[in-house]
């Protein structure tokens, strides 16, 4: 062999030894650490001892090898670990709430929070805030925020770019007392105003109501939260006062919400019997009843669309099953599945589908909906907009041409 050919050699057994020693390093570092460990054995093992281990080993890698290192926070991670945990139920109603998720998850529910009380909106198209709809009665509307107002500052801080959710959450709301300056754009007049607010305990609105011609009562809830109930009662007492004769809910595009919550406005309209009832994993049965102390006498009409879902889904049931009420509109959502939100120790939560919930004639409308006994949808082209002009409204008219009929036969 010539001195050319051994060097070559030489060379290859050389490499060849440091690739598999990188292989080994790089691939079988765990299994390294298990030799090392366990010294006097001389077996080498495989696999993990736990789940738990694996995901060390994930991190571990991540921390040495990883690139990008300063793009990313630990905790993040492990956060990502957990939603996708539950991810995998493939349960959409199955979710990890992080800890600031959690804490807006309670402020929604509860319906009450400290800030200006305004709904706001973000636009696609001009990627900006605006204000849709300040509150009766709260702080934006005795500032002066007017609907179509655009947000281009708080206190002076420019929000171009910055996500809706961290700007409402970080910026606009706050402790009670407190001040916040709103830099404004209102295309009305082509101006541009400062407008201070002063923070304040604001209630959400869920129940809006008002007495049509002829004396119809109309209630629209947009929600079944924690103030829901009360809300509805007030609502109907003063429709009562006033003489309606008969009663229009509108549930559209109401998304649900708390069980307790919509079980005890069923409870306002329904004789007595079977409102909702609920099955576990085990069979195990709970049901919720209305009682004979409360009932709604007169015509009553329920407005639903393929947007109302679960609570909104128990009530019009429940009202249909029980043969007091018209439904009208479109098909309903179409979630029959109960959750249960439970609080972790750091401050998390995670929500689980715990049940199926049945209509009192034993229905199970999990991706069926409740069909109306009036169908009746709108025109295609109004779906996109926020707020439909009643005239244009076929569904609401539906409802009072139905409305009417009812009452003319109760006279």
């Amino acid at each position: 062999m010539t001195e050319k050919r051994k060097f070559m050699h030489g060379l290859v057994i050389g490499m060849a030894i440091i690739l598999v020693i990188d292989v080994i390093y790089f691939s079988g570092k765990k299994l390294i650490q298990n030799f090392e460990h366990e010294k006097g054995y001389q077996v080498i093992k495989s696999g993990y001892h736990s789940r738990e281990e694996k995901l060390h080993d994930i991190l571990s890698y991540v921390d040495d090898r990883y690139y990008f290192e300063n793009d990313y926070a630990e905790d993040d991670l492990y956060e990502g670990v957990y939603q996708g945990f539950l991810g995998e139920l493939r349960d959409p109603y199955t979710v990890y709430y992080t800890k600031k998720e959690y804490e807006e998850f309670q402020v929604d529910t509860s319906a009450t929070y400290e800030g200006i009380g305004s709904i706001v909106t973000y636009q696609k198209d001009t990627q900006q805030l605006m204000i849709l709809s300040p509150f009766i009665g709260s702080p934006a509307e005795k500032a002066g925020l007017l609907p179509g107002d655009i947000i281009r500052k708080v206190d002076n801080e420019s929000i171009q770019g910055l996500k809706m959710e961290d700007v409402v959450a970080n910026m606009i709301r706050g402790k009670r007392g407190t001040k916040v300056t709103l830099s404004i754009y209102r295309a009305s007049d082509n101006s541009n105003i400062d407008i201070e607010i002063t923070r304040d305990v604001i209630t959400v609105p869920t129940v809006s109501h008002e007495m049509l011609e002829d004396n119809i009562g109309y209630i629209r809830v947009t929600g079944f939260e924690e103030v829901t109930y009360d809300q509805f009662k007030e609502a109907l007492d003063d429709l009562n006062l006033k003489g309606q004769e008969g009663l229009i809910i509108d549930l559209r595009n109401n998304p649900g919400g708390l069980l307790n919550i919509v079980i005890e406005m069923a409870d306002e309209l329904l004789p007595e019997g079977l409102i909702v009832y609920t099955e576990d994993k085990e069979g195990y049965r709970e049901q919720a009843s209305s009682d004979d102390l409360r009932k709604f006498t007169k015509p009553l009409v329920v407005l639903v669309n393929e947007n109302s879902a679960s609570a909104s889904e128990i009530l019009s049931g429940a009202i249909k099953d029980s043969g007091i009420g018209t439904i009208v509109g479109t098909t309903t959502f179409g979630k029959g599945l109960v959750q249960r939100v439970f609080p972790l120790e750091d401050g998390s939560a995670i929500k689980v589908t715990i049940a199926k919930y049945y209509t009192p004639n034993g229905n199970y409308i999990h991706g069926k909906g409740i069909e109306p006994d009036v169908e009746i949808d709108i025109p295609e082209e109004l779906k996109k907009k926020l707020v439909i002009e009643r005239e244009q409204d076929t569904q609401f008219n539906k409802a009072v041409e139905v409305m009417k009929e009812k009452i003319t036969k109760e006279k």
